[in-house]
């Protein structure tokens, strides 16, 4: 005499399922993951930006040089008010500038001159494999963000 057998899922199936819907998480936390360090890393180099403009306008303004020095021990650079700015936690700072224009071991630093021309120089800003540029033209002072990743 056979038993009828009951329509439902059997254990083995259950934890097949448990186990895609967890796979299916980890996927979507580390790209949502990826993509907030991303955003953090553009915000931040953004303001940078910003801040080396507003230091070049300051320069042609009151016209006399102005310089915006960046620290990489602290992770931190100065605005064009000279306040101290840290970057967020997770970015490490690097700078590519003149060997004269640079106070100690770890601070550079990019001269901005009357004219609107500059001493030049590269910021770069990293999180993980993301990285961004903000480069100085020496001649005309232009700050420019660059995503170093899509010219790769």
């Amino acid at each position: 005499m056979r038993a009828a057998r009951t329509n439902g899922f059997t254990l083995l199936e259950m934890l097949v399922v448990i186990v895609l819907i967890g796979l299916a998480a980890v996927a979507v936390s580390v790209s949502v993951t990826q993509g907030l360090a991303s955003a953090r890393v553009r915000a931040a180099s953004s303001e940078l930006a910003g801040a080396l403009r507003a230091t070049r306008v300051q320069a042609i303004v009151r016209g006399e040089e102005q310089h915006f020095d960046v620290d990489t021990r602290a992770n931190s650079y100065d605005d064009a008010k000279r306040q101290g700015v840290r970057l967020p936690k997770g970015l490490r700072v690097s700078i590519t500038s003149a060997r004269q224009d640079q106070p100690n071991d770890h601070t550079g630093r990019i001269r901005f001159f009357p004219d609107g021309s500059s001493t030049g120089g590269r910021i770069t800003l990293r999180s993980g494999r993301r990285e961004w540029h903000v480069n100085v033209a020496w001649l005309t002072g232009e700050v420019r963000v660059v995503d170093a990743v899509a010219q790769r």
